[in-house]
């Protein structure tokens, strides 16, 4: 299984868009001990919403979709979307 994700930092007031072939959990773990990178200026990541899909071609290509929209607008009407959402 692979999944697209939504992070925010309410310190940064700021989303963050990625994709993994783990955990979430385990992936917001790594973004929280690491030490470069964009999620790095912050330690209070939280995760805000999940897609799950079969591919990872299929997770990536959500993941380019909602970094195209450069809203937080259509982010946040994204994630007022159930928590976890199958493809």
């Amino acid at each position: 299984m692979f999944y697209t994700y939504i992070l925010y930092s309410v310190t940064l007031d700021r989303y963050y868009i990625g994709y993994t072939s783990g955990t979430v959990a385990s992936r917001l773990a790594k973004h929280l001990a690491g030490k470069a990178g964009f999620t790095s200026k912050a330690k209070d990541w939280k995760i805000v919403y999940v897609e799950a899909f079969d591919t990872k071609q299929a997770a990536i290509l959500r993941e380019k979709e909602i970094k195209k929209w450069h809203s937080t607008k259509m982010i946040v009407l994204s994630i007022r979307q159930p928590f976890f959402a199958d493809h």
